[in-house]
C-alpha cells in the first residue's frame, strides 16, 4: 500500500477529505504555483495531530497551508503532502469575552464575531486576509495593532508530535515574529481576549480600515501583501519609491503604482517572476540606500 492509500485511509477515519495532484495557484492569494502531490483539508487538532505523526514517520515532506495570504509557491509545486487549515478547521467560539479559535478561521470571520459578540479589540485586523493560525505564526498587525495585543493562549502541537498550550508571554512574539517561526510547533487554535464595546463604534472602525485598506492597496490584482519586511527606522515602501522602482515589472509582477510596498500579479506572472522582481528591489534598494529589504511571504519549499 503506498503512502497515498494509508493517507486516505487515515482521512476516512477521521472525517476530512483529500485530493490529489491539485493546483496550489487556486490556495494563495498570490495565483501562482503549480501542484502538490496530496492536499488534505483537515477538520481538528486532532486529525493533524494524526496525519503530521504519521507523515513524519514515514519521512514524507509536508506543509501546513492557510488562506495562502503571506505564502509564494514555486512554479514547479510541492512534491508532498498540504494540510489545508481552512474552513473545514475554522470553528469559532465564544466564552465569555474570550473567542477561541480552531487555526482555519479566517481572521475576517473572527473579526465578524466579535462584532456580533459585541467585544473590541480586534478592529485592526478586520480585512487581513489569513486566518488566525497564519497569522499568529507572524503576529501579523495593521493600523497600530497586532495580534499580541490580544492573544493569550495558542494551542499547538510540537516536533515530537504532543498537543500542548503555550500562553502568549511564552511566545517572543514581535513585529512580524513568533517562536513558531523556529521551533516547529504548528498552531491549531488560537484564543484571544477581548473587551465589551459598542457594537456601532466596533462596526464603524472596522468599515473605516476595511476602506483605508481600499484606498491604498491595490487590492483588486493578486498580492501577497506587504512584499517587504518594514526595515528598522524606515519604510519598505518609502525606499522603493525614492528609488524610482514604482511600475517596475518582470514579467507578469509588477511594482504596484498605487503602494510601491505590494508586487502585485497583473496577469500571468509566475513565481519565478516575482522572486526575480523582488530581488531587483532589494538589490537596487541595497545599492542607492544602505538598507537590506526582506521578504515577508514565505517560499513553500
Amino acid at each position: 500500500m503506498t503512502y497515498i492509500n494509508q493517507l486516505e485511509a487515515l482521512c476516512r477515519q477521521s472525517g476530512c477529505t483529500m485530493e490529489t495532484e491539485v493546483s496550489l495557484a487556486g490556495y494563495t492569494t498570490f495565483r501562482v504555483g503549480g501542484p502538490c502531490r496530496v492536499l488534505v483539508h483537515v477538520n481538528s487538532g486532532r486529525t493533524v495531530q494524526m496525519l503530521v505523526q504519521f507523515l513524519r514517520r514515514e519521512g514524507i515532506r509536508f506543509a501546513v497551508l492557510g488562506r495562502g495570504s503571506n505564502v509564494i509557491v514555486p512554479d514547479e509545486g510541492f512534491d508532498g503532502v498540504v494540510l489545508l487549515f481552512g474552513s473545514a478547521f475554522g470553528q469559532v467560539i465564544r466564552q465569555e469575552n474570550r473567542l477561541i479559535c480552531q487555526a482555519g478561521a479566517s481572521l475576517r470571520a473572527v473579526c465578524s464575531a466579535a462584532l456580533e459578540a459585541e467585544l473590541t479589540g480586534l478592529e485592526f485586523a478586520y480585512g487581513i486576509p489569513g486566518t488566525v493560525g497564519g497569522g499568529l505564526y507572524m503576529n501579523a498587525g495593521a493600523y497600530g495593532g497586532e495580534l499580541s495585543d490580544v492573544v493569550v493562549s495558542a494551542e499547538y502541537l510540537d516536533r515530537e508530535g504532543n498537543l500542548l498550550q503555550m500562553d502568549a508571554e511564552q511566545m517572543e512574539l514581535s513585529y512580524r515574529h513568533s517562536c513558531f517561526m523556529h521551533n516547529g510547533g504548528i498552531i491549531t487554535g488560537v484564543t484571544f481576549q477581548l473587551q465589551p464595546g459598542d457594537p456601532e463604534q466596533i462596526r464603524t472602525e472596522m468599515e473605516q480600515t476595511l476602506e483605508k485598506r481600499k484606498a491604498k492597496q491595490p487590492l483588486e490584482y493578486p498580492s501577497a501583501g506587504s512584499t517587504f519586511k518594514r526595515p528598522q527606522g524606515d519604510y519598505a515602501s518609502r525606499l522603493i519609491e525614492v528609488c524610482g522602482l514604482k511600475g517596475l515589472s518582470v514579467g507578469g509582477a509588477e511594482v504596484s503604482r498605487k503602494h510601491s510596498g505590494f508586487i502585485i500579479n497583473k496577469g500571468g506572472a509566475t513565481c519565478a517572476d516575482i522572486l526575480a522582481l523582488a530581488d531587483r528591489v532589494q538589490q537596487t534598494v541595497r545599492e542607492q540606500t544602505g538598507f537590506q529589504l526582506e521578504l515577508e511571504p514565505v517560499v513553500l519549499k
